[in-house]
């Protein structure tokens, strides 16, 4: 009777340990927000590492466009996101009265002037039609690249937006549209400013633009890796920005985006 008792308490603490244990070792969930399936595929391989290495569970929702990240971390659908460059976050902070900031660079997406119709900058005649991107901080971007191109002439360097603009020798008409859309536009227009990721999915390669921004002139539209400011200092959160500046995502950019996406960190 007694070696009865005495193994249903072994077994009964065993039972217990095993509990305690799993406990002890449960994932820590995270939830991140991209654009676009190759920033998809790239973060899975993320993904695999921190499960690994550090036990974080991180969950991928990859959306359609620039507008939805960022009101879903702002919302708590998500815990950090990593679609935007500093100037985008910025615009978009003012704009929305947000706290969203950047806890580690990813990459740099140059954006470009890309055209089905001609092939240099100086084919460009008067009254072509110019496709822009909509949202405040690209529109402002892409603007400022037309004036580095010698097209046209700003007022502002600060968001500025086509009423800013105090010389266009050409008579430029300019369009303005969801960037997600800018490729499709390229049948109708003589010319799209199109983002980096963009381009890469719509299989425009970088070195067919007509003008393009370049890594040394980067800063501010390096793209980063968001989170609300209250949890800036999260350790889970820079375990993850750490899996993700590696060799192995350098390889990863590298394979997806074919080039278009240069590693900036």
């Amino acid at each position: 009777m007694k070696k009865v008792r005495f193994s249903s308490l072994v077994i009964a603490l065993l039972g217990l340990l095993l509990f305690l244990t799993s406990c002890g070792q449960k994932s820590k969930v995270v939830k991140v927000g991209v654009v676009g399936t190759q920033d998809q595929q790239i973060w899975e391989s993320v993904a695999k590492t921190v499960k690994k290495k550090d036990n974080i569970n991180l969950k991928i929702t990859t959306f359609t466009d620039y507008n939805q990240p960022n009101r879903a971390l702002a919302d708590g659908d998500i815990d950090l996101n990593a679609f935007q460059s500093y100037n985008f976050q910025t615009a978009w902070n003012q704009k929305n009265h947000t706290s969203i900031v950047a806890i580690g660079n990813t990459y740099f997406q140059p954006l470009g002037l890309y055209s089905k119709k001609i092939k240099k900058l100086s084919d460009l005649k008067e009254n072509a039609k110019i496709a822009i991107p909509n949202d405040a901080a690209n529109e402002a971007r892409a603007l400022n690249l037309l004036q580095q191109a010698g097209l046209i002439k700003l007022n502002t360097k600060e968001l500025p937006t086509p009423k800013n603009i105090v010389k266009n020798s050409l008579h430029l008409q300019f369009s303005t549209l969801d960037a997600a859309q800018t490729p499709r536009s390229l049948t109708s227009v003589d010319a799209a400013v199109i983002n980096g990721n963009y381009a890469a999915s719509a299989k425009i390669p970088l070195k067919s633009a007509l003008y393009r921004e370049h890594l040394k002139n980067g800063g501010q539209y390096i793209n980063v890796v968001s989170t609300l400011k209250k949890n800036k200092n999260n350790a889970t959160y820079k375990k993850i920005v750490k899996a993700y500046q590696t060799a192995a995502t350098k390889k990863n950019i590298e394979k997806y985006y074919k080039g278009n996406t240069l590693p900036a960190w």
